[in-house]
This record gives C-alpha cells, sequence and structure tokens, in this order.
C-alpha cells in the first residue's frame, strides 16, 4: 500500500470480527443451543457488505498538531471500501478491510483515532494499520475491544496507536484524548449498567445472597466492614432487593465492562459458560435422577467411585436430552444411546489406585499437589493458637512430646528434631472453630484439625499425629475437646487414621478453593484489574505490563459470583463450609497482607526458608523436595528480572515514580478504595522509588498468573478423585462400642465413604 500525494491520502488496513458469539444466556439456554444456534459457530451478521458504505466511520487524530484548544486535530470521516481477503496475517475469523484517510501535510502524525458503529449489531475491532506514513513509515493500532451502535456511547469510542507514554511525556495534542478516555472508563457511579458500558467502578460484595427468597438464601455483605472486610468487585448498579435494601439483587447475568468478557468461541470459553450451564440446567436434572431413586445416592464401595471413571452411572434418557450439549459436558455425557455419565480419569489415580491411602502420598500432596502454600515449620510446641482466649478459651495444642518421639529418625527428642527443622505443621484450627458449633448443627459433621510432619532423611514427609478437635459442650469458653490420632497400618486403627487424614483433607480442601484459590488469587486481583483500567490510560507503560495478565480475572468472578460463590451454589453445596464459606473467607482476608503474597517473603514467613546468599535466589529451601517452592522461586526471579528491565526503560529516577500522576493515583485508589478495609495498613508500600514499583509488579503479576496456576490447575487431576480430596464430611469419628465403631471392623470401606461426600454432590463437585 501506497501514501498517494497527488491525492492526499493515507490508506489503511482495519482487521475486525463479526459478532459470532452468543451473550452467556444465550450460551446456556438449552431451547437456542437445540434450534441450532451455534451451529457451525456461524457469524450472526447477514454478510461482510454490512460493514461497507457507511456503517463504519473513522476519524484520525493528530499527535504533534494541536487545534487552538489544545486537542489533537481531528481528520475527515473516512469509511470501510471493500473486503482484503489474501492478507496472511490474519487470524482466525477475522476479516481485513481497506480504508483511505484524506490527509495534508498540516495534520502531522496521526496518533490516535476516533470510531463509529452505525450499525445495529456490535462488532470486534482488533486492529488499524497506516502504511507509508511520510518520514515514519508505518503506524500500528492494537484495538482488541467491542464497538457497538454510535448511540449507546456518550462520547466517541478513541483508539490510540501503538505507543507508550509515560503520563508526562504524552504529546501534548493528545493529552485531552488520553484524559476522556480515563474518564469515560471511570463513569460518574450512578445507574445499572448496561451490556454496551465500559465502566469500571468498586462494589462491595452484597449480591451472594437472595434474601427476598427466605432467610436461610441471605448472606452477609462483604466489605466496608470490620467484621467482614472484603476486596471490593466490579459494580454493576442492580437495584437493591425487597427485603434488605442494602443488598442487590440478581438476575440471569452479571454486568462486566465489555472488553472484560470473553471475545470469540473457543474451548476455554466453554469451561466457564459450562459452569453456569452446570448450575442451571444439570443440578436440577441430576437431583431430580436422585430424587426418583433412579440411581442410589451413597458409594457402596470404592469399586463404585472407580465406576465413575471406568464404568460411569446410567441416567434416565429424557435427563440427558435435557442438557446443554456444550462441548465441555458432551464429554461426559454419552449420546449413543447409553446414557451415562463418564467423567476422565483423574492423574493421581492413573498410575495406582491405593497410592492415596498412604502416609507418603498425604505427605506429598502437601507440597506438591492443588494446596501446598500452607505447610509451615513447627516452631515452638505444643502448638497454640492466636483466638481471642478470653471468648474461645484455650486452644492450646493436646499432642505431647512422647506422641512425636515415637517415630522420629534419627532423632531423640522433639526439641532436636525443631531445631534441625525437621517438624512441620499442616494447620485448620483457628480458621474453623468460631463457626464449627454452627456448621456441625447442620447435616455436616467437622474438626479442627493441627497435622504434625516429619521430613525424613529421604526427604519425604511423613504424618507423625493428627489432633482433631470439637467445641466444648459446655461452651466456647472452655475451650476444645480434642483428640490425637497416631499412625497405623492394621485394623481398625488404619481405618480410624485413613478418617483422621480424610478430615484434615476436607479442611485443606475447603480453605483451598475459599481462600488459596479463589480469595487470593481470584478476589484479591479485581481491585488490580478495575483501578488500572480506571486510572492507567492504555498508553501507560505500567497498564501494558499488567494488563495481559488480568485477562477474564472479572469474567470468571462474575460467573463465580453467579454460580459458584453465591447462596445455594456449587460451592455451598459440594463443601463442608457450606453456607459460611464467603463469610470465613472474609475473616480470612483480615490477616491477609499484600507484601506476604511475595513468594520469598511467604517461604520465609512459613520457616519454609532461610535467606542464604550462596543458594540460588538468595533462600535456601529447609524442604529440598517442595516443587511449588523450587520452580516458584525461579518464576519469581524470572518475573523479577522482567519487571526490572521494563520499568528501568520508561523510569530513569524514583523522581519520576514520584511525579507521574496516573501512577500515583492507580496506587492510591488500589490501597484507599480497592482494598479499603486494609488502607490503615503499614505495610503498604509507598510507591516512591523504582524499587517500590517493581517488587508491586512483581507481585501483582506473580500472584495472577503463576500463584493462581499453582492452586487452580491441579484440582481435578488431584481433587477429581473424591477418595483422595473429600470435600464434606458427614460424621464424627466412630466411638467405641457403637454400631458405628463396628463397621470400622466389618466393612471399612463402607465406613469410610459415609463419612465422607456423597455420590450426589460427588458428581457436582467433578
Amino acid at each position: 500500500m501506497s501514501f498517494l500525494f497527488g491525492g492526499d491520502k493515507i490508506k489503511g488496513t482495519l482487521v475486525l470480527m463479526q459478532k459470532n458469539v452468543l451473550d452467556i444466556n444465550s450460551l446456556t439456554d438449552p431451547a437456542k443451543l437445540i434450534d441450532g444456534a451455534l451451529d457451525g459457530f456461524g457469524s450472526i451478521l447477514d454478510t461482510l457488505t454490512s460493514f461497507l458504505g457507511a456503517s463504519v466511520c473513522l476519524q484520525l487524530i493528530s499527535s504533534t498538531k494541536p487545534l487552538l484548544s489544545g486537542e489533537g486535530k481531528v481528520g475527515k470521516e473516512a469509511y470501510l471500501k471493500e473486503a482484503i481477503n489474501n492478507l496472511p496475517t490474519l487470524g482466525d475469523k477475522q476479516t481485513a478491510f481497506s480504508i483511505e484517510f484524506e490527509y495534508d501535510s498540516n495534520f502531522g502524525i496521526p496518533g490516535a483515532f476516533k470510531t463509529k458503529n452505525y450499525m445495529s449489531t456490535e462488532f470486534f475491532l482488533v486492529s488499524l494499520t497506516l502504511d507509508d506514513i511520510p518520514n515514519l513509515g508505518t503506524i500500528h493500532f492494537v484495538c482488541n475491544s467491542w464497538v457497538y451502535n454510535a448511540k449507546k456511547y456518550q462520547t466517541d469510542r478513541i483508539f490510540f496507536a501503538n505507543n507508550t507514554f509515560v503520563t508526562s511525556e504524552t504529546p501534548s495534542p493528545l493529552v485531552y484524548y488520553r484524559q476522556l478516555e480515563l474518564k469515560t472508563l471511570r463513569g460518574n457511579g450512578t445507574g445499572e449498567r448496561q451490556e454496551w458500558d465500559r465502566i469500571y467502578d468498586y462494589d462491595v460484595y452484597n449480591d451472594l445472597g437472595e434474601p427476598d427468597k427466605g432467610q436461610s438464601y441471605a448472606r452477609p455483605i462483604l466489605g466496608r466492614s470490620s467484621d467482614h472486610p472484603y476486596p471490593r468487585r466490579g459494580r454493576t448498579g442492580r437495584k437493591p432487593t425487597a427485603t434488605d435494601p442494602n443488598s442487590e439483587s440478581r438476575g440471569n447475568s452479571v454486568y462486566i465492562p465489555r472488553d472484560e468478557a470473553f471475545g470469540h468461541l473457543k474451548s476455554s470459553d466453554f469451561l466457564v459458560y459450562g459452569l453456569k450451564s452446570v448450575s442451571q440446567d444439570v443440578i436440577p436434572l441430576l437431583q431430580s435422577a436422585f430424587d426418583i431413586n433412579f440411581t442410589p445416592t451413597e458409594f457402596d464401595s470404592f469399586d463404585d467411585v472407580f465406576d465413575l471413571y471406568e464404568g460411569g452411572i446410567k441416567l434416565p434418557t429424557d435427563i440427558i436430552s435435557q442438557i446443554s450439549p456444550l462441548p465441555v459436558l458432551s464429554e461426559i455425557f454419552r449420546t449413543d444411546g447409553e446414557q451415562f455419565l463418564k467423567f476422565p480419569t483423574p492423574k493421581v489415580i492413573q498410575v495406582s489406585k491405593s497410592a492415596w491411602m498412604t502416609d507418603e502420598e498425604f505427605g506429598r500432596e502437601i507440597v506438591a499437589g492443588v494446596n501446598p502454600g500452607l505447610i509451615r515449620a513447627l516452631q515452638d510446641f505444643p502448638p497454640k493458637s492466636k483466638l481471642d482466649s478470653a471468648i474461645y478459651g484455650d486452644h492450646t495444642s493436646t499432642i505431647t512430646k512422647e506422641q512425636i518421639e515415637l517415630n522420629l529418625e534419627g532423632f531423640s527428642t522433639l526439641d532436636e528434631a525443631i531445631q534441625n527443622k525437621k517438624l512441620f505443621l499442616l494447620e485448620h484450627h483457628d480458621t474453623i472453630i468460631p463457626y464449627l458449633r454452627l456448621i456441625n448443627s447442620t447435616s455436616t459433621k467437622a474438626y479442627a484439625s493441627r497435622t504434625i510432619l516429619f521430613l525424613k532423611n529421604d526427604g519425604t514427609l511423613r504424618p507423625l499425629a493428627i489432633e482433631l478437635s470439637l467445641p466444648h459442650p459446655q461452651g466456647d469458653q472452655f475451650g476444645v475437646v480434642s483428640n490425637v490420632y497416631l499412625p497405623a497400618i492394621e485394623g481398625v486403627e488404619a481405618t480410624i487414621w485413613l478418617l483422621a487424614k480424610a478430615y484434615v483433607i476436607v479442611n485443606d480442601s475447603c480453605f483451598h478453593q475459599l481462600v488459596s484459590h479463589w480469595l487470593n488469587t481470584h478476589a484479591v486481583v479485581e481491585p488490580f484489574v478495575i483501578a488500572t483500567n480506571r486510572q492507567l490510560s492504555v498508553l501507560h507503560p505500567i497498564y501494558k505490563l499488567l494488563h495481559p495478565h488480568y485477562r477474564d480475572t472479572m469474567n470468571i468472578n462474575a460467573l463465580a459470583r453467579q454460580s459458584l460463590v453465591n447462596a445455594d451454589g456449587i460451592i455451598e453445596k459440594t463443601f463442608l463450609w457450606g453456607g459460611y464459606a464467603m463469610e470465613i473467607s472474609s475473616k480470612v482476608y483480615k490477616d491477609w497482607v499484600f507484601t506476604d503474597q511475595a513468594l520469598p517473603a511467604d517461604l520465609i514467613k512459613r520457616g519454609i526458608a532461610v535467606e542464604d546468599s550462596t543458594s540460588p535466589h538468595g533462600l535456601r529451601l529447609v524442604i529440598e523436595d517442595y516443587p511449588y517452592a523450587v520452580d516458584g522461586l525461579d518464576i519469581w526471579d524470572a518475573i523479577k528480572t522482567w519487571v526490572q528491565d521494563y520499568v528501568s526503560i520508561y523510569f530513569i529516577s524514583d523522581e519520576k515514580i514520584q511525579q507521574d500522576t496516573e501512577l500515583q493515583a492507580w496506587w492510591k485508589e488500589v490501597v484507599e478504595v480497592g482494598h479499603g478495609d486494609k488502607k490503615g495498613e503499614a505495610w503498604w508500600p509507598k510507591l516512591q522509588t523504582r524499587g517500590d514499583l517493581i517488587h508491586v509488579c512483581n507481585i501483582i503479576i506473580w500472584t495472577a498468573s503463576a500463584l493462581h496456576a499453582a492452586v487452580n490447575f491441579g484440582q481435578y487431576p488431584y481433587g477429581g478423585f473424591i477418595l483422595n480430596r473429600p470435600t464434606l464430611s458427614r460424621r464424627l469419628m466412630p466411638e467405641k462400642g457403637t454400631p458405628e465403631y463396628d463397621e470400622l471392623a466389618t466393612n471399612p470401606q463402607k465406613a469410610y465413604l459415609k463419612t465422607i461426600t456423597p455420590k450426589f454432590q460427588t458428581q457436582l463437585f467433578l
């Protein structure tokens, strides 16, 4: 393409994608799916010619020639000319169009453009490329944004050239447009948000419950509260409920800024959209199958559990026919005439079907499983509670030295083992104790737990003792009633030991799902997403650094509030904490410290690593075979190196950080609004130096990428086998002289299965 001096025109190429994605309600509406709305994933637009003529208008904005008012000159309107079918750089389902802009030498260099969509339907604008700009060459505009009909917007859609400027170095003709775009994205904090809106704003978690359906569906509001602090989520502006004016009403969908939604159909989209389909379509139908006793509600043996992966569970044909045929579901629902519910075999049992029962695997998964960031060195014995003793009494552990010293390999005393950093603690005590009496008043029955492990000479961890505690029957102020269980390999004692480990894992599963995964990587990141879009221009280098790591966060979080963590949602149905799940996570957030999310700080705080300048990364790991820490430190340092190099390009001094108004506004809003319930904490970095900025960005990127991966991608490989990671416990440890205790000897598998997650909840969880 060439620059035409005679006609004074700039030729360009615009790449877009037609609207070929249905909205989330369509994706989970069986009628629309069955009617063939997704057939071939075809375009909803009639033809490519819809874009030609006066359908899509663009105007260039100068970055070098201002008007008298200061903002850059705006060129004449230009429209798409014709489709380009042979462009080799086009991606899947992308379409390119040629366009010509009138141009004269007084216009200067284009640095942005406006666009208006006059069609009734939206399209996804990928990019604009201008060729043969005099003395410059090619200018690229990377857009990646949905553009709706122009009447939907109060201001024109503006896109900037693919340049990067700290706030003070913005070309003066673009300053107005840079500020206008941020003002648009911030909105005015009023009104209900609409599908086409691009506004980022904050709200508390007041949409988890549905009080209008009854008291059992009401949930505490999380955020803006000393009792229930929480990170902020994206504001939707939905109307309050009739019963509680402070709670937000719920609907079939949740607003998120349009560009935060999944773009075009691909396999990963189905995994998320399938979640809503499971919630709305599958659960009620499966429940009906269980309610009519079509399938037994309990597993009778471990073989019954293996049948979930090897044979499947037969379901009525009318049940299957009503379930949305999304690919994520068709994998487990056969449609070849034999209607079965069959799941992929989790990796934890692909090599051995019995390894999950061993102490070795129990210890291995604590450092290499789906929740590897909780174990800490045992530094004081016996373990003590941080709960207020005036309210909860004495919670000092009842595990004795004698019980621990039975199995210390190569050490004669417990103190010697502690000094040599050979003893470790997995604690699920203080988190659950304040709610345990409430939890046990329902159909679930559970314990607070403490597990002490020993680091053997071969580098593996072995559990030495498990303490299970219940609130004192005479009241919280009397402390707890505790029992200690020791390893056993034969007879009833072996089954009791297996059950003791199961109670520990149930606690760990809940903490993993609601804290390690949801709170610590999803919920805490959303305020950073919102603040970044509100306060940092797309031209800002820190926006460009962080933005890729925010991908899909707000969308997944909104879907979670809709179907996962809401009242009577999938989490409450399948995990021990039930209706108290999110409330408990808010109690944990009280102790959340941003700077402790840095992996080195976390490892040192837990006593898992000590500073050592001669060791890789300056840390020596106490547990050498700790994959999360070993691999994590490599990744942490790689991120750190990248961030250091990147920041150094744009900020040559600490003064540049202090004087960058967008950057300072961003951090102020993160601290005072996004994480406003913790704004008074002294540990927040001040963001006054390059070191501060590097460390802040390092933590954000680590949290949103590697930390999330560590607690996310092992869910099905480990948790997909319910015997290995049960999510519920339904009865307490059997006592001698009871039929339940006798069953430990006569049918130990059945006794175990009656205690953990039952069949229906297992299938929902899977």
